[in-house]
């Protein structure tokens, strides 16, 4: 019988990667940065909320032998101009390049950052995708 396999939340997790690393970070373009997981509410270009980074998970495709599991991971951010919603959105997927923790294993890169505008309010975003590797844990039968 099959180990039982369940993977850990690499949304939660890459969001806690990126909260962590740019609360620290010198550049301009990162000071005041909150991330999240859901959707701003206020988006405008005067709302206190900006520079916001936005962390989902779009796809969760576990490997067949349940030793990995590969997450395309989307950061999406809102800035106050486009320059710096790229230059933001360039540092993000460079800190979670790098990143190896206990649910995420390894990252590649995947698309973007593809400059947008936010159609409900014209704020300025980018947004880029990444590839996670998932640890397994495995589940003590009860």
């Amino acid at each position: 019988m099959k180990p039982l396999v369940v993977f850990g939340d690499a949304q939660a997790a890459a969001a806690g990667v990126l909260r962590t690393a740019l609360a620290g970070r010198p550049e301009g373009f990162a000071d005041g940065a909150t991330v999240g997981t859901r959707v701003p509410d206020a988006r405008t270009p005067e709302s206190p909320h900006l520079p916001y980074v936005l962390v989902r998970k779009d796809a969760d495709l576990p490997h067949s032998s349940m030793a990995n599991a590969r997450c395309t991971l989307r950061v999406t951010v809102w800035h106050e101009d486009a320059d710096q919603a790229h230059d933001l959105a360039m540092l993000c997927q460079g800190l979670l390049l790098v990143h190896s923790g206990p649910v995420i294993r390894g990252v590649r890169a995947g698309t973007g950052p593809l400059a947008a505008t936010d159609p409900d309010s014209g704020v300025d975003l980018a947004t880029l995708t990444v590839l996670a590797n998932v640890k397994p844990t495995v589940l003590v039968d009860a």
